[in-house]
């Protein structure tokens, strides 16, 4: 992760035989680090991400055997120098600022003219910036940037706007969870079940950590006349482990997290301030960085173990994929010893129930069937709606058994719930 507000990152889009996806689409990428000293070779990662459903992958630097490859393997590349790679540049802060405001724009203006010279227009130059470049993020609709970084951010963005290049940012609900540890944040962050977030200036209630990091800085964008430049995520991630006094790194929040961002991606809800597509994202990472100092946490955001075993299923593999537009399943005759649905638990409380319901409708699920005229509207009750809703998330969401969790409220079952004309959707396993 970076340690200042910007690191260089040059964005190979579309290049060896990545083909560029429609623009209705998104993708989801995986960061690369190589600060270890146990990595698996570059043809054995190769062949892993074929497995999976990462179409992008984020490198630190253009290592040519890295590069060579994935070369042919269809998956895209973005290339980028740390902090670390200009000398002074990570340990002296005063340095750092005098260096980006004299030399970071003119040297990405510089790549950009010589990628043009040599006919690579294609492949755009832009850099990360960190969240604490936000002076306010909350609510989201008041984002905006610190004022002392506004005249540099402002020629970054209008570098942006010419050439068609993202605003890359690095957003942690991680980092907001262990500065407020309450277990209503925790829910907040890894997109369970919980009674949301109003925005005191839109109305909207937002439903998870992440959404609201992306539509801050949409905001803040878009106070500064910058409403058209697209916002990539280069970094985010949860540690699956970490020291005794670490709050909130575990094997079970980082797989709810991973797991429940990549359905969010996946289903194309996109957030409130930019509905109906994915912003394009980058998991950190690949593979833990076991040379990386500092607390133990910092070395244990890898999805894959050196020996190309799972940390934990994310939900990355193609043969747990799910369509990238959301559909509804539609089961035509029941089949009980057919399918798996997700019901709550017995003696779960009215207003968990609630709660349940409100998070899967709220964040863009289709929620028709149970309202009024819906099939499955009467009876109108909270355990019949709930029910429905749970399980549509189950469905729609991958299958996964985190997929059915609901803060520990939710079973799955082989008796399918449907009644009357009340379809309840089912895949099979």
């Amino acid at each position: 992760m970076a340690s200042l507000c910007y690191t260089f990152s040059v964005f190979f889009l579309f290049l060896f035989t990545f083909t560029r996806l429609a623009q209705s689409e998104s993708f989801i990428g995986v960061n690369y680090g190589q600060v270890s000293d146990n990595l698996p070779s570059p043809p054995a990662t190769a062949k892993l991400l074929q497995s999976t459903a990462i179409e992008k992958v984020r490198l630190y630097g253009a290592d040519p055997a890295i590069i060579k490859a994935l070369a042919n393997t269809g998956i895209g590349i973005m290339i980028g120098a740390s902090n670390g790679d200009i000398p002074g540049l990570a340990s002296d802060p005063n340095f750092a600022k005098n260096w980006i405001n004299s030399n970071l724009l003119p040297a990405m203006q510089n790549l950009q003219n010589a990628l043009n010279s040599a006919n690579l227009g294609g492949i755009k130059v832009s850099t990360v910036h960190s969240m604490s470049l936000l002076r306010q993020s909350e609510p989201p609709s008041s984002g905006s940037f610190d004022p002392s970084n506004l005249d540099l951010l402002k020629g970054l963005l209008g570098f942006n706007s010419a050439t068609g290049s993202p605003f890359a940012i690095n957003p942690y609900p991680y980092f907001a969870y262990r500065s407020d540890p309450r277990p209503e944040t925790l829910a907040f962050c890894l997109f369970q079940p919980n009674s949301g977030r109003v925005d005191s200036g839109t109305k909207i209630k937002y439903t998870n950590m992440f959404d609201a990091q992306v539509d801050a800085v949409r905001s803040a964008l878009n106070s500064i006349g910058f409403g058209g430049v697209e916002i990539v995520v280069a970094e985010t991630g949860w540690p699956y482990k970490g020291e005794s006094n670490e709050v909130g790194p575990s094997m079970e929040n980082a797989k709810a997290y991973t797991g429940n961002l990549v359905g969010h991606l996946r289903s194309m809800v996109g957030t409130p301030l930019m509905p109906g597509k994915s912003v394009d994202t980058y998991l950190f990472a690949l593979y833990d960085e076991d040379l990386k100092p500092g607390p133990s946490s910092e070395r244990s955001f890898g999805l894959f173990r050196p020996d190309l075993a799972m940390t934990y299923d994310a939900g990355l593999s193609k043969t747990s994929q799910t369509p990238l537009t959301p559909k509804t399943p539609v089961n035509p005759a029941p089949k009980p010893d057919k399918g798996t649905w997700c019901v709550p638990k017995a003696g779960v409380s009215d207003a968990q129930l609630q709660a349940n319901l409100d998070y899967v409708c709220g964040r863009g699920s289709d929620c028709s069937a149970i309202q009024p005229g819906g099939a499955c509207f009467e009876p109108n009750t909270v355990v019949l709606h709930a029910t429905y809703a749970m399980n549509l998330l189950y469905q729609t969401d991958g299958r996964n058994p985190w997929n059915c969790d609901f803060s520990h409220t939710a079973t799955l079952t082989s008796t399918n719930p449907s009644y009357n004309k009340c379809i309840y959707p089912c895949g099979s396993t």
